[in-house]
């Protein structure tokens, strides 16, 4: 049980500090009685609580701050538990079966209740359906502006092949990150990718300005067939582990410190020059670490005409990286999900919750003056003045500022 749970947590945080003594001999960490009473909100409803208090008398000798105690099982702002929706899809995609619920989840959620192998099953049904509706919904509504692409591999416990998740998150025209679109593919093969993006175009989704993904995707030829207006921008993230992977470890430290220069460079003038040192530093002894550089360099260095608030979304893929990172589907040996129907079920309940903690891009607004073709140089906004006629009545473009 919970109380119990939190009992053997604080007298082993007691028991830690039984030595300490002030000096008079008394300890200077002690039970203290109860906290007040409160309900606790879990998937088996309210739950009322007593947790233990403490008494630390303790010192920090840097801060001149009493300690104190906080427990790691129920801290003390919690009121409510994970949201069931929430714990459950992940634990599902880190292969816990639906019989392991119980035992794993009814002694943290002080009862087993709601947490049979039979209502599993029917949530993941309800969850099969929920992302068949989603995958069917009309595009025609929404401006994705920015899309960002990945392919997630997840291991199938009663299949010999693994699913692959083709996975596409994109910032709308308000600035606010979205699921675009999740469907099972092969392999990151090509031909998956273009099915997924006629499906999309044919529910209606326009042509994004920029598109950002790993340049092993097979996404890329898809692209060009489906949207060939759409500009590429190759995923920093991934860039840096090909490059250094080409290079010996004792060349790591300076050549992540060259790759930073490039990356993270003023304006793209700048990120130019970077790239001329980094290749007359290693070009000479490993050609084909520089190569992976000056090969992509226009897919590498899009991101530049782009404004500048907006830079640090578009250089790599993380929306979706750190999406899936708490389960380390790309690593990580696990019995996975029962069928590739569940297992795409499963991606979808947990983008959908991590979804509602997203955050828009910076400097949103920016984000429609992007999709109107606005054109930026080092980042800002250039501005052109309304064109005036000359004097001798023809027009004559404005001069060119930058906001």
């Amino acid at each position: 049980m919970l109380a119990e749970a939190l009992k053997a947590e604080v007298d082993a945080y007691v028991a830690r500090f039984a030595d300490q003594r002030d000096e008079t001999g008394r300890r200077l960490v002690v039970r203290n009685g109860s906290h007040t009473p409160r309900e606790v909100l879990t998937s088996a409803g309210a739950v009322e609580v007593t947790a233990p208090r403490v008494n630390d008398k303790r010192v920090d000798p840097d801060t001149g701050q009493r300690q104190r105690f906080s427990s790691a099982i129920l801290p003390p702002w919690a009121r409510k538990t994970p949201k069931i929706t929430e714990v459950l899809p992940l634990l599902y995609l880190d292969g816990l079966s639906s019989g392991d619920f119980v035992p794993a989840l009814g002694q943290f959620l002080g009862s087993a209740k709601g947490l049979s192998s039979a209502v599993i099953t029917k949530l993941t049904e309800q969850w099969k359906t929920e992302q068949r509706t989603f995958s069917q919904r009309d595009l025609s509504e929404v401006d994705f502006v920015y899309l960002w692409a990945d392919g997630i591999h997840v291991n199938i416990r009663l299949e010999e092949h693994k699913l692959c998740l083709l996975v596409m998150i994109g910032v709308r025209a308000d600035g606010r990150k979205e699921l675009v679109a999740l469907a099972d593919g092969y392999r990151e093969a090509t031909e998956s990718w273009a099915d997924l993006l006629r499906d999309c175009k044919r529910r209606g989704m326009r042509a994004p300005v920029l598109a950002v993904g790993d340049g092993a995707l097979g996404f890329w030829g898809a692209l060009r067939e489906v949207f060939p207006e759409t500009r590429e921008q190759r995923c920093w993230f991934h860039k840096i582990a090909n490059v250094l992977a080409a290079l010996p470890k004792s060349a790591h430290p300076g050549a992540k410190k060259a790759l930073a220069e490039i990356w993270n460079a003023e304006d793209k003038r700048h990120a130019l020059d970077a790239v001329k040192a980094f290749d007359a530093a290693y070009g000479a002894k490993y050609p084909k670490a520089a190569a992976k550089i000056t090969d992509d360099l226009d897919v590498l260095l899009a991101f530049y005409d782009y404004p500048a608030q907006h830079w640090i979304h578009l250089r790599t893929s993380n929306p979706i990286e750190s999406t899936f990172a708490t389960v380390r589907l790309r690593q990580r040996v696990t019995k996975g999900p029962g069928s590739r129907a569940a297992g795409i079920a499963m991606a979808f309940k947990l983008i959908e919750s991590a979804q509602a903690r997203w955050r828009a891009v910076n400097a949103p607004h920016l984000v429609a003056l992007v999709r109107a073709n606005a054109t930026f140089e080092k980042g800002k906004l250039v501005e052109r003045d309304d064109e005036q006629p000359d004097n001798d009545g023809r027009e004559s473009g404005g001069d060119r500022h930058v906001a």
